[in-house]
């Protein structure tokens, strides 16, 4: 199976850890990056969403794909995960903190228990997974960290919990990528735009809400998983060896566009259809 972009070889030897690798994007930048030559090794909160992916994926690329349950909440969890990777693949060679959850509400009804859960999983988790991966193998021995994060630039309404997280994830990135740039430690964040993936089923607006949302694109699309999956992997690689601090927008232009300038919608929408990995119910 090979990489539509990349050639087959640009990861081997390399290790890779994918939190939240079961599902979505990150089941996307799992599956290039094994077909890329990584061994690569997805956690989630759940084993229901590890297993089957750790099964799907290895059927699909003909090698191995390893898993591991591990709440990025849990700074002891995270550190025995570390660890375990380094002992069981002798090193870690990208980390892409893909973990993460949130929930639409207005900001008036989000509740303290709620505010905190996004923050720890979203700003927190994706920090102890960083040190933990830091410490254990990467500060000594160099290496390159991708944190995805969400569109921070202007407003996110319904979300004002996950976008304080992320612009969190996003300022310690560029500080990190100074602090650690002599030791070699490259640390960069991809910011998706609209994502069509499984994880939109989980609102209750569900179809119809993302097809209002896709109006808002100037491509007048959404992003594939794919295609920031692209993103991750060449970043992660040898072709962003000069690319640290930064947050690479992947979005179809949503950001830059504002209404006083009209672009047409398709005389014929195409049915949307979410997708799902072979293992997803």
């Amino acid at each position: 199976m090979s990489s539509r972009v990349f050639r087959d070889d640009l990861y081997d030897g390399k290790v890779a850890i994918v939190t939240g690798g079961g599902t979505g994007i990150g089941a996307a930048t799992a599956r290039e990056l094994g077909k890329l030559g990584a061994t690569v090794v997805i956690a989630s909160r759940k084993a229901e969403n590890v297993d089957p992916a750790v099964k799907g994926l290895t059927e699909e690329l003909g090698r191995p794909v390893y898993g591991a349950t591990c709440d990025i909440r849990d700074r002891d969890a995270v550190r025995k995960f570390v660890a375990s990777v380094v002992a069981d693949h002798g090193r870690i060679d990208l980390l892409v903190n893909n973990g993460g959850g949130q929930f639409f509400a207005p900001a008036e009804t989000i509740s303290d228990k709620g505010f905190d859960a996004v923050v720890a999983t979203n700003l927190t988790g994706t920090w102890n997974m960083t040190r933990a991966v830091a410490d254990a193998w990467m500060l000594a021995n160099t290496g390159s960290i991708v944190n995805v994060t969400m569109l921070t630039s202007r407003t996110f309404p319904g979300m004002a919990h996950s976008v304080a997280a992320r612009a969190g994830v996003e300022a310690m990135s560029r500080t990190l990528a100074i602090e650690w740039a002599a030791r070699g430690v490259r640390v960069n964040c991809i910011a998706p735009g609209l994502v069509l993936s499984s994880g939109f089923s989980r609102y209750p607006a569900g179809l119809e809400m993302i097809a209002t949302m896709r109006t808002t694109v100037p491509m007048k699309r959404f992003a594939t998983c794919e295609e920031i999956a692209w993103w991750i992997a060449f970043v992660g690689s040898e072709a962003g060896a000069y690319v640290t601090g930064q947050t690479l927008t992947v979005d179809g232009g949503k950001t830059l566009w504002g209404d006083w300038w009209p672009i047409a919608d398709p005389a014929e929408w195409p049915k949307i259809e979410l997708p799902k990995e072979p293992w997803e119910k």
